[in-house]
């Protein structure tokens, strides 16, 4: 590095082992910014102004109306209403499971690789790290189970996911 430039590390990592590892191997004068996902390390770089505090990590959405609910046959994804549905039944799921669900079953259904979804439910880059993403189709795929004949996630290995009845 040139004139004396000090180089910043910025670990983003949900693992809170992984994120100790690689800040006791760090010297002492080398800054590290260790974020748990991107929300956290777009707060950090980029403070809102003025926005209201639920809105602070999230992009503005540019339509004023509400996104329409995904179906796929008896399965509805209503991002908006906050509610999964399989032949009437909920099922229980995160803001950010939603998003994930409604991205991989609006038709026609297809892989999706893990970039795309990445961007679109994450709204950040894809850092090559897809362990956020994997952790978030375990979680939906235990959930799905609970609910019988409920479709499924399958992984297209080396590419991302897809929706399967």
């Amino acid at each position: 590095m040139a004139n004396g430039d000090v180089p910043l590390v910025v670990c983003v990592s949900a693992d809170l082992e992984l994120r100790k590892w690689i800040v006791q191997r760090i010297d002492r004068r080398t800054p590290v910014l260790v974020c748990a996902d991107l929300d956290e390390l777009r707060a950090t770089l980029f403070p809102a102004e003025k926005r209201p505090a639920g809105d602070a990590l999230r992009p503005a959405r540019v339509a004023a109306e509400p996104a329409a609910a995904v179906m796929h046959g008896e399965f509805v994804v209503d991002v908006d209403g906050h509610q999964v549905t399989w032949r009437g039944g909920v099922v229980a799921t995160t803001r950010r499971e939603r998003e994930l669900l409604a991205r991989l079953a609006r038709p026609p259904l297809s892989v999706w690789p893990y970039e795309k979804l990445f961007v679109e439910v994450w709204g950040g880059s894809y850092l090559g790290d897809s362990s956020i993403l994997h952790s978030a189709v375990k979680r939906l795929r235990r959930k799905l189970r609970g609910a019988e004949g409920a479709p499924t996630i399958e992984t297209v290995r080396g590419v991302g996911y897809r929706l399967s009845s």
